[in-house]
């Protein structure tokens, strides 16, 4: 349904006032009456209740799938009013003073219904155990047997697979009411079956609205912006359009401005706010040989970047704006442009969408399908299109959405099996849900599952993959480039080690050998290694250092070098992508927030601190990037690439660094880099001579360790910079030089660091602050400043740490006064 806000409705929100009840499945069929009852949250999940009682833990999630959970309110007032339910999790089944008056068995689709109630009415619902009804439920034989998933029955019933996939998720049973109840009390007439579509034609915005109304004759307006138009009744349709010359259009934030515009419905004196809206468009290039796979936004190719998005919250799933709008901000901090709400998760609240729009991050849409072998008979079909309707309907105005999917890994879970084409896809991802798409969002691209294209739907040379070779598979570097990837939805899942902070609070163990640490440890079932082995084979690959022994013998190293590790691969590989003459078009990395604390594959840890690998696709990501590559005897070479709407003039500069303070070699030429494009220049053009900058052609020992470029402007603020180490070079120990001094503004807290020679990956470890960047290499002569964010609220104590780098022999302390 679209969310309205009607002047003329009392809407109150059931949120206080609860009481929940477990009890054995089945044993009642009504609400129990005489029973020991326990305040509950609402919206929220029983665990979540439980966890706040002090009766469960995410460290030992007891299940709750086999039990039956009811929950109670006593409602305000009496009469008519109508009650919905936006996410109801799973069976369920809800009463009104004792007698059933609606039943849901759709964890993603949204229900009310119209009520009479007298004084004291008692709302209450039941969920039922899944467990049972999983017992219950009958479907044709599955074709393969997904072994990320434990129950395979879970096909048959719409809910998440979030509690259900052992080697990364951990068993919390996503049971209860985890999305808002209104109760909405009104006395106007209503209208009904809206249909609203936003859409660029040229340069002008037009907003189109239909709907049934069953008042009086009035005048009924529709607003956007600063305009309106009065809209056309015939009979019970009411139905118009509005075209505004000369829009703004909306960007993603790495492009340009994310313009927004109210919309409403204005009936007489009564105003129906019907949210905001953008204008843009949307397409997919496939390029000159039909394998590619690029958003053009505006007629502006996009690199798209960012991640898979995970739950705020794995045990309440929670989904509100004050949840969410700080791992958003700190997104689009990051430069993320996009993010995937992949289909083993579940679907988020419309604030998760408002806040995209708003804060200029496109969204890759699945449908909440993944690797099953789902059923396609007519019962099935006709709730998946109900479900699609809904989260359609919901989103009908949101400029951020960019591609709808059928789901995750569903063709690919079938071609890996063996099982041939016809059995990749069925009539949901072929018929129902491109059909709902096409007449709901007509202006956002289908995709029918990911990854998909090419012989098999996996390759990373055709339409969209799935690219793990630079990471789970260990292949090198240079695969990245070698495997011609188009479009990674997944890429760069790695073991990604918090920060000390978090884990001197979250994970107080031993790193790698106790047991809390390698539960948290994401693995692929089945498979004889995890995803810490994955990170281990880069390290010793990157650094040449023996990762089992150092792990032994030197375990605070062993943990600075895993933290590089993921970062510096991270970087290198986004650069890869990013670079003038790429075929790739996106990269969203394996994924944003971890579900429980540790070293897991979010780019942010449990507690939302950013870790290493965060602040690597930091500078990756920058609308304005400077990128080095390795491009052996051809030497290195320079690409600057500019996302933003105006040309940038600077002067392009690199040094190489003997003992990493002596320039051997310099050089600097005036670059233009074009609006929303790039240029690549070797350092041959820029030297002006031959130097081995790759040390390529080994005549004698290397002349240098450390190539620094730098984009300069003309007051010579440095824009950009970026470095290249000779192998081996990055990691070897000096004494460097480091020094660290803690400064207050009226902004906060600040370092300014320096250094006498080149450091490498440069952290910032405090127990009360987080650095504003972090892993950065640093200049020498250089003198950087860096905020100091609290990880709390209001926190009084001074700023006290130790800053190091993984080539020092020397660290430095430093204490805010």
């Amino acid at each position: 349904m679209q969310r309205l806000s009607d002047t003329a409705d009392r809407v109150i929100d059931l949120n206080t006032g609860w009481e929940f009840l477990p009890t054995e499945a089945g044993v009642f069929t009504g609400p129990p009456a005489d029973a020991d009852w326990l305040p509950a949250i609402v919206p929220g999940t029983a665990a979540q209740a439980l966890s706040a009682l002090g009766r469960w833990s995410l460290e030992r999630p007891a299940p709750l799938a086999d039990q039956d959970i009811w929950y109670r309110v006593k409602l305000p007032g009496s009469g008519p009013a109508r009650l919905s339910f936006e996410g109801l999790a799973t069976i369920a089944e809800i009463f009104l003073d004792g007698a059933p008056i609606l039943a849901s068995d759709s964890m993603f689709q949204p229900v009310s219904a119209l009520i009479e109630r007298r004084p004291g009415s008692v709302l209450a619902i039941g969920f039922r155990s899944l467990t049972a009804e999983l017992g219950r439920r009958k479907g044709r034989r599955a074709r393969w047997r997904p072994t990320m998933i434990d129950d395979q029955r879970l096909r048959l019933v719409r809910t998440t697979l979030l509690g259900h996939m052992p080697g990364w998720c951990p068993p919390v049973d996503a049971i209860g009411p985890y999305r808002p109840i209104r109760l909405v009390e009104t006395g106007a007439p209503q209208i009904g079956a809206l249909d609203l579509k936003a859409s660029l034609a040229g340069t002008t915005g037009v907003v189109a609205v239909s709907f049934t109304y069953d008042g009086p004759d009035e005048l009924i307006s529709l607003m956007v912006g600063n305009d309106a138009v009065a809209l056309t009744r015939l009979g019970d349709r009411v139905s118009g359009a509005i075209e505004i010359a000369d829009v703004d259009r909306w960007w993603p934030a790495s492009h340009g401005a994310p313009k927004l515009y109210p919309v409403a419905i204005q009936i007489g004196a009564r105003r129906l706010d019907l949210g905001q809206t953008g204008f843009r468009t949307i397409a997919i290039d496939q390029g000159a040989d039909g394998r590619g796979f690029a958003l053009v936004i505006n007629g502006v190719r996009v690199f798209c970047r960012g991640a898979v998005w995970t739950p705020a919250d794995i045990v309440s799933l929670a989904s509100d704006r004050a949840t969410l709008e700080p791992l958003i901000r700190m997104a689009a901090a990051a430069g993320v442009n996009m993010l995937r709400v992949g289909g083993t998760m579940l679907y988020e609240a419309r604030a998760f969408h408002d806040l995209c729009d708003e804060y200029g991050i496109l969204v890759w849409q699945d449908f909440m399908f993944a690797n099953c072998d789902y059923p396609a008979d007519d019962a099935f079909a006709s709730t998946v299109a109900a479900e699609a309707e809904a989260l359609l309907n919901r989103l009908a105005l949101s400029p951020s959405l960019a591609i709808l999917c059928g789901g995750s890994e569903v063709a690919q879970q079938a071609a890996m099996m063996g099982l041939p084409p016809s059995a990749w896809t069925s009539r949901i991802f072929e018929d129902v849900l491109p059909d709902a798409v096409a007449r709901l969002r007509p202006d956002v691209p289908f995709v029918a599952s990911s990854p998909i294209g090419g012989e098999l739907p996996f390759v990373a040379d055709s339409g969209v993959t799935h690219y793990y070779g630079v990471g789970a598979y260990r292949r090198p570097l240079e695969d990245a480039r070698r495997s011609h990837v188009r479009f990674a939805s997944e890429c760069l899942a790695f073991a990604n080690v918090p920060e000390e902070a978090t884990l001197q609070e979250a994970l107080p163990v031993a790193p790698a050998h106790h047991p809390r640490w390698k539960a948290a440890v994401p693995r692929d079932l089945g498979a004889s290694w995890d995803f810490e082995d994955v990170r281990d084979h880069y390290t010793a690959l990157l650094y040449g250092v023996d990762v089992a022994r150092l792990r032994t013998e030197d375990p605070a190293r062993y943990l600075a070098l895993a933290r590089a590790t993921t970062a510096d691969v991270a970087e290198v590989t986004i650069g890869e992508w990013r670079r003038p003459g790429s075929p790739t078009a996106g990269a969203l990395v394996w994924f944003w927030r971890d579900l429980v604390p540790g070293a897991g594959w979010g780019v942010v840890d449990a507690l939302g601190r950013p870790k290493s690998i965060y602040h690597a696709l930091k500078r990756a990501f920058r609308p304005l990037a400077l990128i080095l590559t390795d491009e052996g005897v051809n030497g290195l070479h320079l690409h600057v690439v500019n996302d933003g709407p105006k040309a940038v003039e600077a002067t392009l500069s690199l040094a190489c660094l003997r003992d990493g303070r002596l320039p051997v070699a310099r050089g600097e030429k005036a670059v233009t880099i074009p609006a929303r494009g790039g240029l690549t220049v070797t350092a041959t053009e820029l030297l002006g001579s031959f130097f081995d900058t790759t040390y390529a052609y080994r005549f004698g020992p290397a002349g240098h360790d450390v190539s620094l470029a730098r984009l300069i402007a003309a007051d010579g603020t440095v824009i950009a910079e970026a470095t290249h180490w000779l192998p081996g070079r990055r990691s070897e120990r000096h004494a460097i030089g480091l020094a660290a001094t803690a400064e207050r503004d009226a902004h906060g807290w600040f370092l300014t660091l320096s250094a006498e020679r080149m450091a490498a990956h440069v952290t910032i470890a405090d127990a009360h602050y987080r650095a504003e960047d972090n892993g950065f290499d640093l200049a020498p002569g250089d003198r950087r400043t860096v905020r100091l964010l609290p990880f709390v609220a209001g926190e009084t104590a001074a700023p006290e740490g130790e800053i190091r780098a993984i080539n020092a022999t020397d660290g430095a302390r430093y204490a805010g006064g």
